[in-house]
């Protein structure tokens, strides 16, 4: 039910014009706000020269988007479990705990301008530990269309500009103010809010085509509201090598496809599952000396891991399924000293962050309905490791990594979230080609079409990936 005391277009814009002006001057001055939300729009006293004037406050969440000293964006990262912000009013990436940049004060804005007008957002109303997790959820389903359906036009193309901004991204702020021209009455003098200084001096504003970027070129859209399921593929540059792989097995068939493989010389190196049927990849290129594996009904057996850890075996693939149950290989003749895990119902990044400074780095994931298992080993061979987390494809965090010498090394997904692990090896290979695909189906025919350029397939998940 929405709130009676709900503001008429023309406020919300006044509004809008005044504090896309108070953020554009806080931006050039090197800062993000990290709290935009009606609470803190104030206006000036009442039968004062400041009657009209909207001020901005509490600063104490602020941080800088611009390197004081050399004048860069500051660098891009994620730290899933820190969150600024107000749950209601935060951006998506500020729930995800990305770095904070001016993409965030716009978002944040533009639920605070939806609120006002409309009275109440989607998502208010969630309680308990996890209110977080749920907004942002409930955030990344909510299309532009579904949030702004009462909305003045000029609201939708706003939020959908701001949620589609990236990361380093400099927002055009005549251009997003200029959205609101038609909203303004023509009067100055009934205007609610003075907005005569929201446009700097000298400077025409420019009408805005919401599907092209400034250089003209078709702008994608990264957040459309309608969430899908497909398999993630990860391919890495290898020397030419035998691969094989199967999917939809059943769990009685299982068998006889490792069996024939290992006759061929083939290992395990990477497991996967989709609607509790398997997905197995085999290769001559794994070094290992030996393997085993079991099917479980537990999402990882305690009790027969700890027992082939005795035998100097160590985790080095495992997959979930739906149903709860879980295939876990374990092989002999790998790089590490030492394996730690931990099932939980939420993705377990403290515990990660713990591990990192221990030493240890994910060597392997994977999820069964809801909850997430992730391995972490000692003497993996990489010098750095980072997460990237998200509701949908993190398409560019991992461009970003990428840019910055990460490969992918592990990925699983649930129905709500992929998280993908990148790593720098301490000994880089001579190709660090690495490409990813995202399909519907098994990728089976780009498999091959991959081994053609020597790519073969490293990493493997099923789950929600994509808008």
């Amino acid at each position: 039910m929405e709130f009676q005391n709900r503001m008429s277009s023309e406020m919300v814009a006044c509004i809008a014009v005044e504090a896309l002006s108070i953020l554009e001057r806080m931006h050039a001055r090197g800062y993000v706000h990290g709290d935009v939300k009606p609470e803190n729009f104030l206006l000036g006293q009442p039968s004062t020269a400041q009657e009209k004037k909207l001020f901005l406050v509490d600063l104490g969440l602020a941080t800088k988007w611009r390197d004081g000293a050399s004048g860069h964006h500051v660098e891009y990262d994620q730290h899933p479990d820190m969150f600024r912000g107000t749950v209601r009013y935060a951006s998506v990436h500020a729930h995800l705990g990305r770095t904070a940049s001016r993409r965030d004060d716009l978002e944040s804005l533009a639920y605070t301008l939806i609120f006002l007008h409309r009275g109440r957002l989607p998502w208010q109303g969630y309680q308990g530990d996890n209110k977080s997790f749920l907004v942002c959820k409930k955030k990344m389903a909510t299309s532009p269309e579904m949030l702004c359906c009462f909305c003045p036009s000029p609201l939708k193309q706003f939020l959908e500009i701001v949620v589609n901004m990236k990361f380093d991204e400099e927002p055009n702020y005549s251009k997003l103010i200029s959205l609101f021209d038609s909203l303004i009455g023509p009067n100055p003098a009934v205007r609610p809010i003075n907005t005569d200084g929201a446009q700097k001096v000298g400077q025409k504003r420019g009408r805005l085509n919401v599907e092209e970027d400034d250089d003209g070129q078709p702008k994608k859209k990264v957040r459309l509201g309608v969430p899908a399921t497909q398999w993630i593929s990860i391919y890495n540059a290898r020397l030419p090598m035998k691969q094989r792989y199967h999917y939809n097995v059943a769990d009685a068939r299982l068998p006889q496809h490792v069996e024939r493989g290992m006759a061929d010389g083939l290992l395990i190196s990477c497991v996967a599952s989709c609607s509790n049927l398997w997905a197995l990849i085999m290769d001559a290129g794994t070094g290992f000396s030996n393997q085993v594996y079991e099917l479980s009904p537990i999402f990882f057996h305690k009790e027969w891991i700890m027992e082939h850890w005795e035998k100097n075996y160590y985790i080095s693939s495992v997959a979930g399924a739906t149903n709860g149950s879980s295939l876990v290989v374990m092989s002999k003749g790998t790089q590490y000293t030492q394996q730690s895990y931990k099932v939980s119902e939420s993705f377990p990044f403290k515990w990660i962050n713990k591990k990192w400074k221990e030493g240890f780095h994910v060597t392997s994931m994977a999820t069964a309905g809801t909850r997430w298992g992730v391995v972490m080993s000692r003497n993996a061979g990489f010098s750095d490791q980072v997460v990237e987390l998200d509701f949908l494809y993190p398409s560019e965090g991992i461009h970003r990594r990428w840019d910055n010498g990460y490969r992918i090394t592990a990925t699983a997904a649930t129905w709500d979230q992929a998280a993908l692990i990148l790593s720098i090896p301490r000994r880089r290979p001579g190709d660090e080609t690495q490409e990813t695909l995202r399909t519907s189906q098994f990728p089976s025919t780009h498999v091959k079409e991959k081994w053609a350029k020597n790519l073969y397939l490293s990493c493997l998940c099923y789950g929600r990936t994509v808008a």
